[in-house]
């Protein structure tokens, strides 16, 4: 694992070319990504756009960190999660890529990510000039190094003159749509912790968990409370992709007082308040009134149903992808089509997104956006795109006892398990006779 200056162009940190480098393989510069968050692909909720009109006419400026109301609406959506948080150890931002930034710039060091991940993580590092080392993830989902393999990168890091400090995870995971068991979370959390290293929880979909009574979830600050700062992008569940405001919480003590004040400074270096009129949705948004949680447990539902039938079209197909647990998405690794694939000029993840992009009319960002290998055959796909092309088609999916059953919906079920099917046709057709 050779450290890597910053400037060189196949540097892990920056895997999908961001900086408009040229990507491997000769494909040219890949200046933009996709969206941080996928998302919902709903109309907005009627009683928070109330709210946020109510509060269009207020001009004065929100204090860096978040308000009062806000912060104290933070405090008590974590204590209803069972973790106890006071205002002066929670900070607000304008999207948790200005929190990654602020707490990146704050710590110091070298930075841990898990491969894959999501795909605004690393590109906060390369930004302040420091390396993001991937660590691969367990055989039974993302978002969380295997531990051994964590502990094996720490210690190479460190053997050529690194100093890793940040390990970035998360639970609930985007890119592949899976949640960490307790038990793997946990031996990752104690290796973490062992090594001295601080850990960013991305907890942006914890609340999107597809069968919240059958998955153990649980928070890193559950267990390493001293060593955890929490971060939630309020997109991923309660306010639309458009409204930037994600929330903070740092450990107690005087080691999260510390951070929390240098996290502030940073803020304030880059002007990051929220916007009044969002800064008063999102109060009211994580204050959970009867409005917000029923739209959130209906969207949820209607997600892991696309979800799980898109994941039942990929697997029939013969593409690999682990059940989708939480948010709204899946990854499919499509290497055992690869043949299919071969024959159409897709040998790469930059092609396979252009393909099936083109194939399927939507964004399908390849596993390169995520830090994966650009020839691993890897991609994401979103559920929202299966919602429909109009507003009334999407609102219709939310209230309709059976949304797989509405003709837009069906067709764009059907327009997914063609262009996946043909591929499993083609790859059979590919094989080499026994």
């Amino acid at each position: 694992m050779r450290r890597r200056d910053p400037g060189d162009s196949a540097d892990p940190a920056d895997p999908a070319g961001l900086e408009g480098r040229a990507e491997p393989g000769g494909h040219g510069p890949v200046r933009y990504g996709p969206s941080a968050l996928p998302e919902d692909g709903l109309p907005v909720l009627p009683e928070l756009a109330a709210v946020l009109a109510a509060a269009a006419g207020r001009s004065r400026h929100r204090a860096i960190g978040g308000g009062t109301d806000l912060l104290d609406a933070a405090c008590g959506y974590w204590m209803r999660r069972g973790l106890p948080t006071w205002p002066d150890h929670v900070a607000a931002a304008p999207g948790a890529p200005a929190l990654l930034l602020a707490l990146t710039a704050a710590l110091g060091g070298d930075v841990l990510v898990p491969r894959p991940c999501a795909a605004w993580w690393a590109p906060y590092a390369r930004l302040l000039g420091r390396p993001a080392f991937p660590v691969a993830t367990p055989a039974e989902c993302g978002g969380v190094p295997d531990p051994y393999a964590l502990l094996e990168t720490v210690r190479r890091v460190r053997a050529e003159g690194g100093d890793p400090r940040l390990l970035v995870l998360s639970v609930a995971d985007d890119p592949t749509a899976t949640v960490a068991p307790p038990e793997v979370l946990h031996e990752t959390v104690e290796a973490a912790g062992g090594e001295g290293l601080h850990l960013v929880s991305d907890e942006t979909w914890r609340d999107t968990v597809h069968a919240p009574h059958e998955t153990v979830l649980l928070s890193p600050a559950e267990m390493l409370p001293d060593r955890v700062t929490v971060v939630s992008d309020l997109a991923g569940a309660f306010l639309p992709a458009g409204w930037p405001a994600a929330i903070a919480r740092f450990p107690a003590g005087s080691t999260g007082r510390a951070l929390h004040a240098r996290v502030l400074d940073v803020l304030t270096a880059l002007d990051a308040r929220i916007a009044e009129p969002i800064a008063v949705a999102a109060a009211y948004a994580l204050d959970e009134p009867g409005p917000v949680t029923e739209r959130l447990t209906a969207s949820v539902r209607l997600h892991a149903r696309l979800a799980h039938a898109a994941h039942a079209a990929v697997v029939a197909a013969g593409a690999l992808t682990l059940p989708p647990q939480a948010g709204r998405h899946l990854y499919a690794d499509l290497a055992p089509l690869r043949p299919a694939l071969a024959a159409q000029d897709v040998s790469d993840a930059q092609e396979l997104e252009d393909f099936l992009g083109t194939r399927l009319g939507v964004p399908a960002p390849g596993g390169h956006r995520f830090g994966d290998d650009l020839d691993a055959l890897r991609v994401r796909l979103s559920t929202a795109e299966l919602l429909g092309d109009t507003q009334e088609e999407r609102a219709e999916c939310l209230v309709s006892p059976e949304p797989l059953e509405l003709p837009h919906v069906q067709r764009a079920l059907i327009s997914l398990r063609s262009v996946f099917d043909d591929l499993r046709d083609d790859a059979q057709r590919w094989e080499p006779p026994r």
